[in-house]
């Protein structure tokens, strides 16, 4: 696995013509309760997009994973003081940047990573992929964790819906960044079973609307070690289907073109 962050020009310069995988945690800067901290979501893409790495290495793939995109758009967050959201246009211009960026150095696939499930997010993702498809500036992996087929991979309470800062993204944190979690606070956090999907269907736009006025959602106090660690695992997993499955689509083009 590489690391661009941790590399020079010439190490990526000898990566070009090798059909590179390019990973791109994407997180955000937002309220995760009492007990998780800011960078939350972006701990949880590193882990995925690592993860993910990994699992594409035992295939044979060339694999890059890149800084992570930190500041994107979450509305749902915006009044808890520290969030940080950018309008959707931003993160979808720089998804772009970063492709056109990645196309120009010889990358043929980029999988995105992304743990951040707020609406406008989701939605600025997707006009950014159609956009660097259309172009023909890159493959794109981009497995959306609020779909099928990826969703129903997810544990219960993902799948409830009511997964912001409960047990889902504690146990993450947990086998993650645990000196991050203040697991004092957690283990005494009530369960809070509002579904943040069904918000958002009746057209909520912030947690305190949604029924979250301390920005966490689901079982905080069953968050395990254990789970999160099986959980990083599936979303490796999933990420490095997604690429799979990317990479079949393109070579059967190919074939198809020749």
């Amino acid at each position: 696995m590489h690391r661009l962050s941790d590399m020079t020009w010439e190490e990526v310069a000898e990566l070009n013509g090798r059909n590179t995988v390019a990973i791109l945690p994407v997180g955000a800067v937002e309220a995760h309760g009492p007990h998780l901290p800011f960078g939350t979501d972006v701990i949880i893409a590193r882990g995925m997009a690592e993860a993910g790495a990994a699992k594409l290495l035992e295939d044979g793939s060339e694999v890059l994973v890149l800084p992570p995109v930190a500041y994107t758009p979450a509305r749902f967050a915006e009044d808890f003081p520290g969030t940080i959201g950018v309008r959707p246009g931003t993160l979808t211009v720089l998804l772009l940047d970063i492709a056109e960026a990645l196309a120009r150095h010889g990358m043929s696939i980029l999988a995105l990573a992304n743990c951040h499930l707020d609406p406008a997010h989701l939605d600025a993702i997707h006009a950014a992929v159609q956009e660097i498809v259309s172009r023909g500036l890159l493959s794109v992996a981009f497995p959306d964790l609020t779909r099928k087929p990826w969703a129903v991979r997810l544990g219960e309470e993902f799948r409830s819906g009511a997964c912001h800062a409960g047990r889902y993204e504690g146990s993450l944190m947990m086998a993650l960044a645990p000196e991050l979690v203040r697991e004092h606070i957690a283990s005494a956090l009530p369960p809070n079973p509002a579904s943040l999907s069904t918000a958002i269907r009746e057209g909520l736009a912030s947690f305190e609307d949604a029924g979250g006025p301390r920005a966490y959602f689901g079982w905080p106090a069953e968050a395990t070690r254990e789970e999160g660690e099986r959980t990083v695992d599936t979303l490796g997993g999933i990420l490095a289907d997604a690429v799979r499955a990317e990479l079949e689509r393109v070579a059967k083009r190919g074939e198809s073109e020749s």
